[in-house]
């Protein structure tokens, strides 16, 4: 077996544009491939996205991946490399007899979905019929991937083009800011006898520190590009949205920087008791970003919580800061990454035609300990002025 390190991945940023119509004006069109079984679910309240187009919008430069972190694993024998696609950062073919399989391996941020919707998605591709919530969590399998405790899906179906027995082994693990998907997807037998060739190459996966986002600069975007098909107003704000000028605002002391994910304009780490922890990530929409009743229920699903209805928004309360009410929403709930309990404290302010989205999410007693904390942070900062 080889151990080899490759450089990451497509950041979400880069993931986002593959799904621009081709043509934004410009003479010269640049072409880039997308394989047809990396297409990912989407969030509400989108519906089903279409497929990928095969091109990037004409005069973006590709990005620049080498500060994203490296991805190192051993290669089992028998496994060929073969060239990246503008989602994977690692890609590898197995043939036997005539027979393949396809292993790829993709990250994405906060806009992958959800993992019912991509098991759903790779229960699609053999045939099989989608399953609730609840019926997918009676499938999965404990995985270990990287050290840490992953989800193991094991579908068997047929191709819907030749009729073929095929087989998907799919593997998600939840980092800090992304989501890792690991997929085998071929001939049902083929991928049968590479399932412990498969549970150890997850096993041999290392990741370094996360680096600095891409330098992709948004900013070469029009600002009257059309919609970009497959994802909700709120993603779309957000590449449009002009993430260049900060607030000035007064830090507690008590926060450290974190590194940045796709989106965020700051992010905060706060220690607590043991390893306890909690972090507050800011970020910038353009408008209303998609609007505060699916912002509000996308913090609540990400603490396993129901949506609230937009009767249920006039009950939340309001913090006053920079002349504005800000929306404040604050619920416990579990952490699916941790399996722990989690507290969210989040508030949305709409200004100078921007809405600004400030969450503390982590350990209960360090956010609850912090909730004054944020609110001042909140009500300390000064926005550049509108232009």
């Amino acid at each position: 077996m080889k151990h080899l390190t490759h450089s990451s991945a497509l950041p979400l940023v880069a993931t986002a544009l593959l799904l621009f119509a081709a043509g934004c004006g410009r003479d010269t069109v640049k072409v880039y491939k997308v394989d047809s079984s990396d297409t990912v679910a989407v969030p509400p309240p989108v519906a089903a996205p279409a497929a990928m187009p095969a091109t990037m919008p004409d005069g973006l430069p590709v990005p620049d991946n080498s500060g994203q972190p490296k991805l190192k694993y051993t290669l089992p024998d028998g496994w060929k490399e073969k060239p990246l696609t503008q989602l994977r950062v690692a890609s590898f073919e197995i043939s036997d007899n005539g027979k393949t399989a396809d292993v790829s391996v993709i990250p994405l941020g906060s806009m992958s979905g959800g993992d019912a919707a991509n098991v759903n998605r790779w229960r699609g591709q053999v045939g099989q019929t989608p399953q609730s919530e609840d019926e997918l969590k009676k499938l999965v399998e404990p995985v270990e991937i990287a050290g840490k405790a992953g989800d193991l899906y094991d579908v068997a179906g047929t191709s819907p083009g030749s009729g073929d027995a095929e087989r998907i082994l799919g593997a998600i693990l939840h980092g800090d800011d992304s989501v890792w998907y690991f997929k085998m997807m071929g001939d049902a037998a083929l991928v049968e006898k590479n399932k412990p060739a498969f549970i150890a190459f997850l096993k041999s996966v290392e990741f370094s520190k996360l680096a600095a986002p891409s330098t992709l600069d948004m900013g070469q975007l029009p600002p009257a590009h059309p919609a970009i098909p497959g994802i909700d107003a709120g993603a779309q704000a957000a590449l449009t949205a002009d993430a260049g000028d900060k607030p000035a605002w007064t830090v507690p002391a008590d926060w450290k920087e974190g590194q940045l994910a796709q989106f965020l304009v700051a992010k905060f780490v706060i220690s607590g008791a043991g390893d306890a922890s909690a972090a507050v990530n800011v970020s910038q929409l353009a408008g209303d970003g998609g609007g505060l009743l699916p912002n509000i229920n996308r913090w609540r699903a990400q603490l396993g919580q129901s949506p609230i209805t937009a009767a249920d928004l006039a009950n939340l309360p309001t913090v006053d800061a920079s002349g504005v009410k800000a929306t404040l929403a604050d619920f416990a709930g579990t952490d699916p990454r941790a399996g722990k309990p989690a507290r969210l404290i989040g508030l949305v302010l709409p200004l100078n035609g921007q809405t600004w989205f400030y969450k503390l999410m982590g350990d209960p007693d360090v956010v609850a300990q912090q909730k004054d904390a944020l609110i001042q942070f909140v009500q300390s900062a000064k926005y550049p002025a509108a232009k």
